[in-house]
């Protein structure tokens, strides 16, 4: 089940270009989290079945997004 701050964070993924401003400023002022916090939390996030489920197409492209990072995070 995803909390009001997870829906936030994935609708902010949605939609953070067409805000005006910084998105980090949307992170702190839209959810309430630092960058490190939120990205940390973001990338935990969209492996999760609810998330998928409460925004497949969001959810597929940040996949995409972060796999390649997680990999070269995991090799020696």
């Amino acid at each position: 089940m995803l909390t009001s701050v997870d829906r936030a964070i994935i609708d902010l993924e949605r939609t953070w270009w067409q805000v005006p401003g910084s998105k980090e400023w949307a992170m702190h002022e839209r959810v309430g989290l630092d960058a490190a916090d939120y990205y940390r939390r973001l990338v935990d996030l969209v492996w999760t079945e609810g998330a998928y489920d409460y925004d497949p197409l969001t959810v597929r492209r940040l996949r995409h997004l972060i796999s390649p990072i997680q990999r070269t995070a995991d090799s020696p």
